[in-house]
């Protein structure tokens, strides 16, 4: 983020540009962005196998732990979707790039650092379950982030070099040196979080007292998201400035020294610009002018005020009231309630679908779930005539089209994407609340190819996981096999087991077999993270169930969550028959994201699964787990193709029967016998989904 090269030139200048801060008793102003990304990629997480969301929300919750423990206050500004002028789509695609070759380079064993998938959404959860403070702009954060703080007085915790930039009364903290996990003690009383906090004042004395004014121009002249003009390289190579060293640090560094220098020289920003346009040719120069101001005034303070949200729970942001967008959506978006993914289909009809560590030789995880994903641009449609000439200016004439940046190979591709028409009273954006919960959740399960009386055993906060875990197993190119949905399935297990564990007044039999098979799935985990090599194949089939997962959350937020959200706060009952279990349990009933799915548990318990162990083996410790299992495991298989519990070498001719048995299907519609179930094509648009001979295949109702 931000100027390339400037932080690590000001920490090079550490002794000169900081002072050192012991942080308490203070409100702060965190860059949510920043911090997420600082936690999992700073904290030793697993990052090959797809997220171990546990271990990254374990370090959330001790982050602020620490904050609380100094008595400091902190406040969470998330970015929200692209600015309306998308003029930082060249950077974002530059940046998809990188990511492609790091979870490249992470597939095959290399290093690189790419964020799992719903990470974010798992921070969000944290922030709500901890009860800290955050909104979600409702595009890039950091000129509110910047007036927040000035309105408070207080500092910005942050890895942003813009943030070096601004003008900020009580200073920038950068991540790198803020030693939350080093609380130290005054008078063995009062406890402090050492920290170093950037001084713009220090800096501009260090180039001869400049005008800090002047910051801006030199931001956009060193080049930064918003700005990379070529023709900018004209004036840099014609001002004298200092030759460039051999290393691309030493060139970034050397181009940010010279440019401080020249700029130094001038009184003010107006002066200096008029001298840097001098450099260039005549017919470039009212063009090149009007971008650079442009630019600069990203510095300037914000017309957004965010402590209205925080005291009064109002968000104002005039973009987005320009725009005519509802206003259900509009707070939707800046509580967390709606995802930037939905922000940037609304506004620029345009979305980024982020590369997860997969198998770049196959078809991008994300493909799997692009009918979620048409019938979420159907919704977004018509949501305001505002809208149109803004989304119509980057696409081809086309009423239902939506872009979509994805993953080729190595590289990225923009593929145009049609929205699903929708009937007329869901293609209201603005009276999408007011439809019933039972229209919501159909349009919900339609979607996912589900019929809700699968979902009638499943706990309340499991419905919605099931639910895309059954949209996930009837498409074939997953290429599925039963140890991968035993192995998701057990997973799911964690957020229960850890309620048994915690809940007062459990016999000592039923704590202990939860004890031990808890202490088996830790025990898989950590062996996994050992070493283990990366089964490519599974961690393809595993990041499209993720890209589901991440698509069902965001399509059941805009609507309204006629399923129960994965929520932090507490893990899921077992089953509808055994509830009071849980009643009691200091979590209650709903199941986390961070429990849902542990990478590194799930891919070792393929491995266990396809060496020796079996599924009833592992859960005969723990008969409530057991239960629980099966519940999960009756509702999820009724989708998938039946082959995948089949013994190997019999698929194939399994695969030529069910092609007979799928003719015979579909010339008797309607029809089931006690043997054969058969869902079929009709209004509801489920689509033909298996045909299973049950006596056939009785075994399979078994637990392996």
């Amino acid at each position: 983020m931000g100027i390339r090269g400037l932080m690590s030139f000001v920490e090079d200048h550490s002794n000169e540009f900081f002072t050192d801060l012991k942080l308490q008793d203070t409100k702060i102003v965190i860059d949510g962005y920043a911090l997420f990304h600082r936690l999992s990629f700073n904290s030793n997480l697993e990052l090959r196998y797809g997220g171990d969301y546990d271990s990254f929300a374990d370090i959330v919750q001790k982050f602020f732990e620490s904050l609380f423990a100094c008595n400091i206050c902190p406040y969470v500004v998330l970015d929200g979707g692209c600015d309306i002028s998308d003029k930082k789509l060249t950077t974002l695609k530059d940046r998809a790039r990188e990511k492609i070759q790091m979870a490249h380079s992470l597939s095959v064993g290399g290093s690189g650092y790419v964020c799992p998938l719903l990470i974010r959404e798992v921070f969000i959860q944290v922030l709500i379950k901890l009860q800290v403070c955050f909104v979600q702009c409702f595009s890039e954060a950091d000129r509110d982030i910047m007036t927040l703080a000035n309105h408070w007085n207080c500092p910005v915790l942050s890895s942003d070099s813009d943030f070096c930039i601004f003008d900020l009364k009580t200073g920038f903290c950068p991540l790198n040196s803020f030693q939350w996990r080093n609380i130290n003690t005054i008078k063995g009383t009062q406890n402090y979080i050492p920290a170093k906090c950037f001084s713009l004042d220090a800096f501009c004395h260090h180039f001869s007292n400049m005008n800090k004014a002047l910051l801006p121009l030199f931001a956009v002249l060193c080049g930064n998201d918003h700005i990379n003009l070529p023709i900018i390289e004209t004036f840099l190579s014609k001002a004298c400035l200092p030759l460039g060293a051999t290393s691309s640090k030493g060139r970034r560094h050397h181009r940010i020294l010279g440019l401080l220098n020249w700029l130094s020289h001038f009184a003010n920003p107006t002066e200096a610009l008029d001298n840097v346009l001098k450099y260039l040719p005549k017919k470039d120069r009212e063009n090149v002018k009007e971008l650079l101001c442009c630019s600069m005034e990203e510095y300037q303070q914000s017309q957004v005020k965010l402590q209205d949200f925080f005291q009064c729970g109002t968000y104002v942001c005039p973009d987005a009231l320009n725009l005519g967008l509802p206003e259900w959506v509009l707070v939707a978006l800046a509580k967390g309630q709606l995802s930037p993914f939905i922000s940037d289909a609304l506004v620029l009809r345009r979305t980024i679908l982020h590369t997860q560590v997969e198998n770049m030789q196959q078809p991008n995880a994300h493909r799997i779930s692009q009918p979620i994903r048409q019938i979420i641009y159907g919704l977004l449609l018509n949501a305001s005539p505002h809208l149109d000439k803004t989304s119509r200016n980057a696409l081809p004439p086309q009423p239902l089209a939506f872009s979509e940046v994805e993953r080729i190979n190595k590289n990225i591709k923009t593929s145009i994407i049609d929205a699903v028409e929708l009937a007329k009273d869901h293609s209201d954006l603005s009276k999408l609340t007011e439809l019933s919960l039972r229209r919501r959740q159909m349009l919900l399960l339609e979607t996912l190819k589900v019929k809700q009386t699968i979902l009638e055993p499943i706990p309340a906060s499991l419905k919605l996981p099931v639910a895309v875990s059954c949209y996930w197993l009837q498409h074939t190119e997953t290429k599925t096999k039963l140890h991968h949905l035993q192995s998701l399935l057990l997973a799911m297990l964690v957020g229960p087991l850890t309620a048994i564990i915690n809940s007062p007044g459990k016999e000592e039999l039923q704590e202990d077999g939860a004890k031990m098979l808890y202490a088996e799935f830790q025990r898989v985990k950590v062996q996994t993270r050992l070493g283990t090599r990366l089964d490519l194949d599974t961690a393809h089939i595993f990041c499209q169930w993720q890209s589901c997962l991440q698509m069902g959350m965001y399509l059941n937020q805009l609507l309204s969550t006629p399923l129960p959200e994965p929520d932090l706060t507490r893990p899921s009952a077992f089953n509808t028959l055994n509830e009071d279990i849980w009643r009691h349990t200091k979590y209650g009933g709903t199941l986390c994201i961070s429990r849902l799915y542990s990478g590194s548990l799930v891919h070792g318990l393929c491995q266990q699964l396809l060496a020796s162990t079996s599924v009833e083996s592992l859960l005969s410790m723990c008969p409530e787990a057991k239960q629980l299992y099966e519940h999960l495991f009756n509702a999820t298989r009724s989708y998938a193709p039946t082959e995948i519990f089949l013994p190997k070498g019999k698929s194939n001719s399994k695969k030529k029967r069910q092609k007979k048995q799928n003719t015979s299907c579909s010339k008797n519609r309607g029809r089931t016998t006690a043997h054969t179930k058969c869902w079929y094509k009709g209004n509801n648009r489920f689509g033909l989904l298996m045909v299973e001979n049950l006596e056939e295949h009785s075994e399979a109702s078994n637990l392996e």
